[in-house]
């Protein structure tokens, strides 16, 4: 087995642990059933991801440690912990070109008609300029079929979004695109 799926492995075994000890803890656990259900239970997921990543890096055996040093090590942590409740999550699909672009999903829902897209914070301009882009992303995502509620994770581990509150307010609520109703999400952590 190579290292890399070695290293999946023991990562995937290690969220699913911390997920059912934080289910434990939870008043709000949730239910390990074959689908997650709903999108705020998806957010409510979501908003446990420092409590996994914090419960891997602090356990007492030697087991593996969480680095997310760039988009694609957040992009597994966060599949990793939604897989076993989503069973049709879809990892890295393109949408259909606009103009003379097109968007990769970070992952797809159609059961749930949900789309996920994860951010790192990489630097102060991208903490300044994550606006624009997730505006950005949801232009693209707006007339697609499958895609009827988006969530936006954005991991700034370094606090680098000036106003996360003046964030929120511009990103999160329900919007209206010619009839077509499209809820959208935005959970910044930590």
């Amino acid at each position: 087995m190579e290292a890399w799926s070695r290293k999946a492995l023991e990562l995937a075994e290690g969220v699913i642990q911390a997920s059912d000890e934080i289910s434990k803890l939870s008043p709000h656990a949730l239910k390990t059933t074959s689908t997650i259900g709903t999108v705020s239970k998806v957010v409510f997921a979501l908003e446990q991801f420092q409590e996994c990543v914090r419960y891997l890096n602090t356990r007492r055996s030697k087991g593996t440690i969480i680095n997310i040093d760039g988009e694609d090590d957040l992009q597994d942590v966060i599949f990793l912990m939604l897989r076993p409740w989503i069973l049709d999550l879809i990892p890295e699909n393109p949408t259909n070109r606009l103009a003379s672009r097109f968007a990769i999903k970070d992952f797809l829902s159609k059961e749930l008609k949900t789309v996920i897209e994860a951010k790192l914070i990489r630097d102060k301009k991208h903490g300044r300029e994550i606006s624009k882009e997730l505006h950005d992303d949801i232009e693209m995502y707006k007339d697609h079929p499958k895609c009827s509620e988006i969530i936006f994770f954005i991991y700034d581990p370094n606090a680098l979004i000036p106003d996360v509150r003046s964030l929120r307010r511009q990103i999160d609520g329900p919007r209206n695109y010619n009839g077509k109703k499209l809820g959208v999400h935005c959970v910044v952590k930590p």
